[in-house]
């Protein structure tokens, strides 16, 4: 299948299942070096007058390095039998080897970044908003507890969506 543009008002999708059930994928950087990372947490809305998605990235992810120095990344999202690559590529560090050959999915580069010809959509996303979760702003404490027992708080990014690609 291959990738194609698509209006953003032409998607009808459930962020709460694709995000926290089904899973996605945040890759940023380009042909000279990228990483990627699964992501379960985040939204979908709109923010300033622009169509946005948030997601959340802790300091000691390598994909993290890639979106401050590129201030973009992809979000993108897979069918169910991928479910067991996503499991490796949010579980293994691109710092220690090739995770992106080990599961067989095939770089493709658009917009400044990097996304995969296996995905099923993609966002392709510009960086707008970046701030870390601070301990001191959380008005339910078992967040911070349950969540942050290390201190590594994510940082946030709110990003607008730019172009939206689905597998035709």
């Amino acid at each position: 299948m291959a990738l194609q543009e698509i209006p953003i008002s032409d998607l009808s999708i459930n962020p709460f299942e694709l995000i926290g059930a089904e899973w996605g994928l945040v890759t940023a950087g380009d042909a000279t070096g990228f990483n990627t990372m699964t992501v379960s947490w985040g939204g979908m809305g709109v923010i300033w007058g622009k169509n946005v998605v948030t997601i959340y990235v802790r300091p000691q992810r390598y994909t993290k390095r890639f979106i401050d120095a590129t201030g973009r990344f992809t979000l993108s999202f897979y069918a169910p039998e991928h479910k067991r690559a996503l499991g490796v590529l949010g579980t293994k560090s691109g710092r220690d080897g090739d995770k992106v050959a080990e599961v067989g999915f095939t770089p493709l580069f658009l917009d400044d970044t990097t996304a995969f010809e296996e995905a099923r959509l993609v966002l392709s996303c510009r960086t707008l908003y970046a701030d870390d979760i601070k301990p001191e702003c959380f008005l339910d404490q078992s967040c911070d507890s349950t969540h942050y027992p290390e201190h590594d708080y994510h940082t946030m990014y709110i990003a607008e969506v730019e172009h939206v690609y689905r597998a035709e």
